[in-house]
């Protein structure tokens, strides 16, 4: 069964956005073609191991204008632009990305998460959209949460979890460039 996995880079204080909504802390992109770091060979890694992507609204927003047109992203850049992609949204009637093949748009994204688990592929990519990880949470349809900690702090911001969550830690892994992966499953 595929899996839904939640990606959030953050701070060391557990900041996942800026007040301004930024992310300036976001350390290791983007990628030389000849990179052949722990790092980069993790992030790869991931993202062959989704072949589909959500987003929420605002995200969706933030991102389009940028990443169908990010040839400096490489071959990053080039898997993330095919992988198939949701968009929650109440008020999207469409969602473009580029060249690429559109996002579909769905209003209801638990029973879009639950059908496309119980597809064949590979896993489910929750890029971002903190308000929308945080339904998805409460909804109980979240079954992995990978934190990429960055090596600065803000003080403030929006920070990742908005209620308790029990988690059980299944890796740790610190990188060359100051960035640690923490992979958790959620406790039931």
């Amino acid at each position: 069964m595929r899996k839904l996995i939640v990606q959030q880079w953050v701070t060391v204080d557990n900041i996942a956005a800026e007040e301004d909504g930024g992310l300036s802390f976001v350390a290791g992109e983007p990628f030389a073609e000849d990179d052949t770091s722990a790092f980069k060979a993790s992030v790869m890694g991931f993202i062959d191991s989704v072949d589909t992507m959500i987003l929420g609204a605002n995200t969706y927003a933030q991102s389009v204008g940028y990443w169908p047109h990010a040839t400096e992203q490489g071959e990053y850049g080039a898997k993330l632009n095919t992988l198939t992609k949701y968009v929650a949204s109440a008020t999207l009637a469409h969602a473009p990305w580029g060249d690429f093949s559109a996002a579909t748009v769905t209003s209801d994204p638990v029973a879009t998460i639950r059908m496309l688990k119980g597809q064949a592929g590979k896993d489910i990519w929750l890029w971002g959209s903190l308000d929308l990880m945080q339904f998805l949470l409460a909804a109980g349809v979240v079954d992995e949460v990978q934190l990429r900690v960055c090596p600065a702090s803000r003080g403030r911001g929006r920070h990742v979890f908005a209620d308790r969550q029990e988690l059980e830690l299944l890796e740790a892994t610190p990188f060359e460039n100051g960035v640690v992966l923490l992979r958790y499953a959620l406790t039931k």
